[in-house]
């Protein structure tokens, strides 16, 4: 018998890891060689976006149209650069220690231990809801040795807008197992008002995680009701899940 009821997604930038600033690195130079925009992502915000509208923003500045063309040489070149990006040391150190975030390499304050109980119990399915491409999300968390807990998800590949993703990572999650559940047992884990609005979309339940670049404050105000400080409050976060 299934006992799978609760799906929960993560994000990945500013809730599961930060990269040093990897990805920013590697897009900017992608952007150089094909767009010719040696910083094409300065002014253009990207916490909680999805890498394909990002590159959008930043062709449609340098007065080019994001064509499907364009758009797989952009990621197939970001995926190139952020493999060699992702390898360099930045600041490689615990979370307790994080000053100023840029160049800080580090796995959020208690991911290891949720996400070894959570894979653990047979009643929850671990998936991914990101905004990064497919193969870069795979990049950074094989880094620090996360993306073997994760068996699907939703990645930016699949919609510019991330208030579409949910349902992909559903019907994924149910190609590998995962029964009909109601959208109050999908929990969206995120840094970001962009976690937060998404999971409103579809009904599912917010879980706002504070160690990105917004407050507690800030994420209750885009309409999250559930709000932590870090994820090194597993006791609580096990409580909503159950």
């Amino acid at each position: 018998m299934n006992t799978m009821r609760k799906l929960v997604l993560f994000d990945i930038d500013g809730t599961l890891v930060l990269t040093g600033g990897a990805g920013i690195r590697a897009m900017n130079r992608a952007c150089e060689e094909l767009v010719g925009h040696p910083h094409a992502l300065e002014g253009i915000p990207v916490a909680g976006r999805t890498d394909r509208i990002i590159l959008s923003d930043v062709v449609t500045r340098a007065g080019h149209s994001l064509h499907d063309g364009l758009l797989e040489q952009l990621r197939d070149r970001y995926i190139v650069n952020l493999r060699r990006e992702i390898e360099k040391p930045g600041k490689l150190q615990s979370f307790e220690s994080l000053g100023a975030r840029g160049g800080v390499k580090a796995v959020m304050p208690g991911i290891r231990e949720l996400l070894d109980i959570l894979e653990g119990r047979d009643d929850v399915f671990l998936g991914l809801l990101t905004g990064n491409f497919e193969a870069g999300a795979r990049i950074k968390l094989e880094h620090f040795d996360l993306w073997r807990y994760f068996r699907c998800g939703a990645f930016g590949d699949d919609a510019a807008d991330r208030n579409e993703l949910v349902p992909f990572a559903v019907e994924r999650a149910r190609r590998c197992g995962l029964p009909d559940i109601a959208a109050a047992d999908i929990f969206v884990v995120g840094d970001t008002p962009h976690d937060v609005a998404c999971a409103r979309a579809v009904g599912a339940v917010p879980i706002g995680v504070a160690t990105g670049g917004f407050t507690s404050a800030q994420l209750r105000e885009s309409g999250a009701d559930i709000v932590f400080e870090n994820l090194g409050a597993t006791t609580e976060f096990l409580k909503l899940v159950d």
